[in-house]
């Protein structure tokens, strides 16, 4: 059974900052985003949706054109400007954490919650769909554990972890809140000692 959390206190924690999830493809981070944003009420946005709506292209029609560096500075700015219009729900490319300007803005204007899968899982959930540029090579799952080595530890920079399996999305969704209401009640437990 999912443990309830005060949604109207978690809310008044977070102020003007977005949640904003990191984690590699497949990790469940639109689904989980949207759930966590019907339950606090918030807006949710999609910063590869974004991406398409700006650009007038497919992810993989951006990748194919103009290469993976032109579109993670199209990624940078396109979050950047997302995170002025907060407090709201944010789910972000497999890639995004990987910026030090994309952490650093996340740092100040979001909370951060890493959805951590799986090889297993992970293949299981990309294998249904065809839209993934990184993984259009004849070996896929060597391709996401190569992403896994070298996203990780990155992604172990965000705010709050927790793990992304095949549960209901309710349960893994309860499990963001309340991680995210502990993260905010130590946060804001330092901020009194600082002062």
């Amino acid at each position: 059974m999912p443990q309830t959390v005060d949604t109207a206190r978690l809310l008044k924690r977070l102020g003007r900052r977005s949640i904003v999830f990191v984690g590699i493809m497949g990790a469940g981070k639109t689904v989980i985003g949207r759930k966590v944003a019907s339950l606090c009420n918030l807006p949710f946005v999609d910063s590869d949706h974004e991406i398409e709506k700006v650009s007038r292209m497919s992810i993989p029609e951006l990748f194919s054109a103009y290469g993976e560096p032109e579109f993670r500075a199209l990624e940078e700015r396109v979050i950047e400007r997302l995170l002025r219009n907060g407090p709201q729900v944010l789910s972000t490319g497999g890639g995004a954490f990987m910026s030090e300007a994309t952490r650093e803005v996340v740092k100040r204007r979001g909370v951060s919650v890493w959805l951590n899968a799986d090889i297993d899982t992970l293949m299981n959930r990309v294998s249904k769909r065809q839209n993934r540029p990184l993984l259009a090579t004849e070996d896929p799952r060597a391709v996401m554990e190569r992403l896994m080595a070298l996203r990780y530890p990155v992604y172990a920079n965000a705010d709050v972890m927790i793990h992304s399996r095949d549960d209901s999305k309710d349960q893994i969704a309860s499990e963001v809140l309340l991680g995210l209401t502990k993260h905010l009640a130590a946060r804001r437990r330092r901020k009194r000692k600082a002062k």
